[in-house]
């Protein structure tokens, strides 16, 4: 999927619906404290749902609206190159457009609302779509397949298999194409009746990866004292191999208990007074810290001087780099969906031929299939770099 625009309604600064259309690259300028990195952060939000960078929180609400008694946030997303085939419930394959499930410009429109009435955040997913309206063949995406076949079979539909949702709704819709009444309108796919749609349709989109401007780059981060240290972390994090450590250390306390007990049962022989005051302590498999065995694990150059010792520049050019290749990591993790790298500043703490050669290595990035680039920048040398198509220009 590409991202082609983004929708922010009563997001902080933004009160009226704004739109960003993207590109390949898409470069956001302007002063500060207008709202660029506000349109980067409602797109963490938009995809990661809370699991990423940023957390929505009451105080995200637009003041102007609040004032106004509106507590919705909105923040959509509008798609192209969609795949070919989806599957939305069991594993029956169909189409955004079989399923009447684009907009009027042919795109699938996602529209997540936050309601900010209680003490957290209550989303609602809604879809823009050019969808049929007549009661007789309406709101089949949220039917059950017994719904549907009673459809089927009042109205004598003839139905290729009625085994298969899809099939069942393509049968009705085609029963009735002449009229639909297609319109253009919201559809609930994260209600009750509805929430498989949603947990199987937000497989397909884009990973989102957020670098931000102010990431610590302290001597004390851990990223910075060492990425791979922060990589082992994660890969440890992994349920497959943490099970297999697991079977390792089971393994090695289970030998450990039989050399104990045999060691004191020799001991027994020859003084069971002090055998009685001895037990082995071995650590639980819980309490083990793997991360130590990897301890001595870095990147270093120069003489061995470890990341943290090396300029502001160095750190933060890692850093990126580190930040790309975890953000690929994702996207292969998940069955090589589309990516779309979001950055801050890039040509933060770096000199003017390095800003250049992040911009231009950026613009090489963007232009590979199923990768996308949205940036910030005050800088004018990464806007010199750039074709006028691929900036957008924030003002009060």
């Amino acid at each position: 999927m590409k991202l082609e625009r983004i929708k922010i309604k009563n997001f902080r600064g933004y009160r009226d619906e704004v739109i960003v259309d993207c590109d390949d690259i898409t470069v956001l300028v302007g002063l500060n404290d207008v709202g660029k990195s506000t349109i980067l952060e409602a797109l963490d939000i938009f995809f990661n749902e809370g699991k990423g960078v940023i957390k929505l929180d009451r105080s995200d609400l637009n003041v102007d609206a609040q004032k106004e008694g509106c507590t919705d946030v909105e923040i959509s997303c509008v798609f192209s190159d969609l795949p070919e085939k989806i599957v939305i419930d069991d594993s029956n394959e169909t189409s955004f457009k079989d399923d009447y499930m684009l907009n009027n410009d042919g795109m699938l429109e996602i529209i997540k609302t936050y309601s900010m009435k209680g003490a957290s955040p209550k989303l609602s997913v809604s879809i823009k779509a050019k969808h049929p309206t007549n009661k007789k063949c309406s709101d089949l995406l949220s039917r059950t397949q017994e719904k549907l076949r009673e459809i089927v079979e009042k109205a004598k539909i003839p139905c290729d298999d009625a085994r298969k949702n899809a099939s069942l709704r393509a049968a009705i819709w085609k029963y009735y194409e002449d009229e639909l009444e297609l319109k253009e309108i919201p559809l609930d796919i994260s209600s009750a009746k509805n929430a498989s749609i949603w947990d199987k349709l937000r497989l397909y989109l884009p990973v989102y990866s957020l670098f931000q401007s102010d990431r610590k780059n302290c001597d004390s981060d851990s990223e910075v004292q060492d990425p791979l240290k922060e990589a082992v972390k994660a890969i440890l994090n992994d349920q497959e191999i943490r099970e297999t450590l697991d079977g390792v250390a089971e393994k090695v306390k289970e030998r450990l208990q039989q050399i104990s007990d045999a060691t004191l049962a020799k001991l027994k022989e020859m003084d069971p007074r002090v055998a009685q005051t001895l037990q082995p302590k071995i650590p639980e498999t819980s309490d083990l810290k793997w991360t130590d065995v990897f301890k001595g694990l870095s990147i270093t150059g120069d003489q061995e001087i470890p990341i943290n010792k090396r300029g502001s520049g160095v750190k933060r050019l890692v850093l990126l780099n580190f930040f790309r290749a975890e953000a690929e990591k994702k996207t292969e993790e998940r069955g090589g969906q589309s990516i779309i790298y979001a950055i801050e500043e890039p040509e933060t703490s770096q000199h003017i031929s390095n800003q250049r050669m992040i911009i231009n290595a950026l613009k090489v990035l963007s232009q590979k299939n199923g990768i996308q680039v949205i940036l910030t920048t005050h800088s004018p040398h990464v806007v010199k770099c750039l074709e006028f198509k691929n900036i957008r220009i924030c003002h009060l």
